[in-house]
């Protein structure tokens, strides 16, 4: 997956956080990865000038995401799973 693909797979989920549920049934785990990762690395700053509506918009979902525990989730074994898989 690139990174562009990656970014626009967080922004699905961080849009809908119910896929979060079905991609962990599903074991999409380079897809939720990439949602960890974008969580874990926050929205760029830069975004605030350029789109502040966006940047809220995406710091709103984050922080929804992480009052509901994403941030439990381990990057590095997920990432782990996804490389077995194949899907990293």
């Amino acid at each position: 997956m690139t990174p562009r693909e990656q970014e626009l797979i967080a922004r699905e989920m961080l849009e809908h956080p119910a896929l979060l549920g079905i991609r962990l049934k599903e074991k999409r785990w380079g897809e939720v990865a990439a949602l960890v990762r974008y969580v874990k690395d926050d929205v760029p700053i830069d975004l605030a000038m350029t789109d502040p509506a966006l940047y809220k918009t995406l710091r709103d979902q984050i922080t929804l995401l992480r009052l509901r525990g994403v941030g439990s989730l381990n990057l590095a074994k997920l990432e782990a799973l996804a490389a077995m898989d194949g899907q990293g």
